[in-house]
């Protein structure tokens, strides 16, 4: 997902996206564990998804307070 695309999503839907994203970076190191992860750079991209989720929940929740 493109960061103009999560710009554009409520917090809430945000929220579901962090929680769907750490289920899928566990599967991938689980993946990545047993020697069953072709595409080792999916990883790093899950990991700054999240980042960039999270910086993004705090930039709208600091926005309404």
């Amino acid at each position: 997902m493109k960061l103009s695309e999560m710009r554009e999503k409520t917090v809430e839907e945000l929220k579901q996206f962090v929680i769907d994203s750490k289920k899928n970076l566990l599967d991938s190191r689980i993946k990545l564990s047993m020697h069953k992860l072709e595409n080792t750079a999916e990883i790093s991209k899950t990991k700054r998804a999240i980042a960039q989720a999270k910086t993004i929940i705090r930039e709208k929740e600091a926005a309404n307070a």
